[in-house]
């Protein structure tokens, strides 16, 4: 599989400010950034009376306020469930409401969501039956669930961000902006994104009616942005501007020290200093550590730790949270390598035939684990990926996560496969990158069968070819501390609004392994007398060069970022692809 280096096409120059960096300005303009979308002030954030659905959810919960109900938060085990889960419990306490608790539904025994047996299972260990159940982060496919609450009399507020089926659940209220006929801008808020709305349109609803002090009110819900960046980001939702709004204002609570404790703790254990935060941050050291608790272990670790009152709470909490995703790692390894010689064999198999969808099972795979390795494996194959694992030990069923390549919607295929096969899928879910299923294990060669054929009928949208889409290069001088801070400053930067990846030629003049599996590089451009320092993570050599009229360069596609050692700040690129 290779990869090909291309450059954005020029773009106009929106009439962005004259001060900013001109790469920067290029950087923008690319994006279709103008001077308006520069100013993420909060005020820019789409009114919350525009979501549908929501003065539903309002005036049940309401009703729940005045009559002091019992309401039972309802999460699910990623870091999008977590934060909105924890931003619920904050603003309901915060907002008077005596009588609430949350759930998340143990991953290994009830699956995804509100389901009839979560139900019941609510109804026989809570001190006492909710009389309103809202979700978080899922519901909107829960019409099993939602029918049972309903029987049992207790009414559940759905607000999700999910795509919806055919079919919408009988909720007493649902709010998504990816619901039928909703006509809220932008289809791409996190799980908690829409918690967030519901709450802020509920904070304003309680000072309407006296019920909570207007101020107070505002204060409650803007001090949760810190949960709306963490979730937004590692959810991998598209980044548009009001989405870039929420992070943004996240990060700037989170920079100020004006995050919540639990949050500070988790930057502590992943050694990142939440006085200089950015979007990566969020993704590849928060994220992850909450992640880790409900692939391995219980969410409501990560919860608890969010919600957590000081300091001295959080910061064991977080330490165990960090060793949790310590082993996710060790775990996540070991399947990966057993993932890469299954390919192995699959390739030598095939002899060169083409293949389009991949799907792998292990019997001692986790299934906490297997989205991640679906990712690796779609990275290697560059085709949709499914990775299965045993659903408990000795289980005939298993739970397989697959993750998607552009142009080919992951759940659309699993919803083909299960129109064309009635009963081979138990059950599936997700949206167009990602997506969940459930089979038994005696299915499993006839749903490998039927996915690769499936995904076979997108064969025009794939490729074996990997494109990295670069911003050009950048000239000796640019590659400084001023553009590396004002780059770095410049986001946030995530799903569909990509930090900026540059590409040059470079002669490397010194090259060693660190941390065992890292290439440290000290590279130099053409003609040049000056050098800097490079790293490339998770590779040890350089490519071979071919040919006896070499010139000793390399094509490199990188990031310029900033690297603190010791106290000093030096510019440094962090690569992401070499070749000749």
């Amino acid at each position: 599989m290779s990869t090909e280096i291309r450059r954005r096409p020029p773009a106009a120059d929106t009439q962005l400010p004259a001060e900013l960096h001109p790469v920067l300005r290029r950087v923008y303009a690319s994006r279709g950034v103008d001077s308006a979308s520069l100013d993420l002030s909060l005020k820019n954030m789409i009114p919350v009376s525009e979501l549908g659905g929501i003065d539903v959810a309002v005036e049940r919960l309401l009703a729940a306020h005045a009559m002091q109900e019992r309401v039972l938060i309802l999460g699910d085990y990623d870091s999008d469930g977590a934060t909105a889960t924890a931003l619920m419990m904050t603003c309901l306490k915060g907002f008077g409401f005596e009588r609430v608790g949350y759930m998340v539904p143990d991953r290994f025994k009830f699956g995804y969501g509100l389901s009839p047996a979560i139900v019941d299972f609510a109804r026989d260990t809570e001190e006492e039956l909710p009389d309103v159940i809202v979700t978080v982060d899922n519901g909107i496919a829960s019409i099993d669930g939602v029918a049972r609450a309903n029987e049992l009399g207790i009414d559940v507020v759905v607000t999700d961000h999910h795509l919806p089926g055919e079919e919408l659940p009988d909720a007493i209220a649902i709010v998504n902006p990816n619901a039928p006929g909703d006509t809220f801008p932008s289809k791409w808020l996190s799980g908690v994104g829409v918690a967030f709305y519901t709450m802020a349109a509920l904070g304003q609803a309680l000072a309407g009616d006296g019920a909570v002090d207007a101020a107070e009110a505002r204060r409650i819900a803007a001090g949760c942005l810190d949960l709306v960046a963490i979730g937004t980001v590692a959810d991998l939702v598209q980044l548009d501007y009001n989405n870039r709004v929420l992070v943004e204002q996240g990060l700037q609570r989170i920079r100020q020290g004006r995050s919540r404790p639990g949050v500070e703790a988790l930057f502590a254990a992943g050694n990142r200093d939440h006085r200089k935060a950015v979007a990566s941050d969020l993704g590849f050291a928060i994220g992850p550590r909450l992640n880790a608790a409900g692939r391995l272990d219980d969410m409501r670790k990560g919860i608890d730790c969010l919600l957590a009152a000081d300091a001295a709470t959080a910061k064991p909490m977080a330490v165990e949270l960090n060793e949790i995703n310590k082993k996710r790692r060790e775990l996540q390894s070991q399947m990966q390598e057993d993932a890469d010689l299954l390919l192995d064999r699959l390739d030598e198999k095939l002899a060169g035939e083409k293949h389009w969808g991949y799907s792998l099972f292990d019997v001692s795979w986790h299934q906490g684990v297997v989205g991640l390795v679906a990712t690796k494996m779609r990275d290697r194959t560059r085709r949709p990926s499914v990775a299965f694992a045993p659903a408990e030990e000795g289980s005939a069923e298993l739970k397989g996560s697959g993750r998607s390549v552009k142009g080919v919607h992951l759940r659309d295929v699993l919803a083909a496969v299960d129109a064309k096969h009635p009963h081979l899928i138990d059950k599936f879910g997700g949206h167009a990158m990602a997506a969940g299923l459930s089979i038994q294990h005696d299915k499993l060669e006839q749903f490998i069968a039927a996915f690769d054929e499936e995904v076979a009928v997108h064969a025009d949208e794939i490729s074996d070819i990997g494109i990295l889409e670069s911003d050009g290069e950048l000239q000796e001088s640019d590659l400084s501390m001023r553009l590396a801070d004002a780059l770095r400053s410049a986001g946030p930067w995530g799903q569909a609004f990509p930090e900026p990846l540059f590409d040059n030629r470079f002669r490397v003049v010194d090259k060693r392994v660190v941390g065992g599996s890292h290439l440290k590089l000290t590279l130099q451009a053409d003609g040049s007398t000056r050098t800097i320092d490079a790293i490339a993570f998770n590779r040890d050599e350089l490519p071979r060069m071919e040919g006896g009229d070499s010139d000793g360069l390399y094509t490199f596609a990188y990031r310029l970022d900033v690297n603190e050692f010791r106290g000093r700040r030096t510019a440094q690129l962090i690569v992401e692809h070499i070749s000749t």
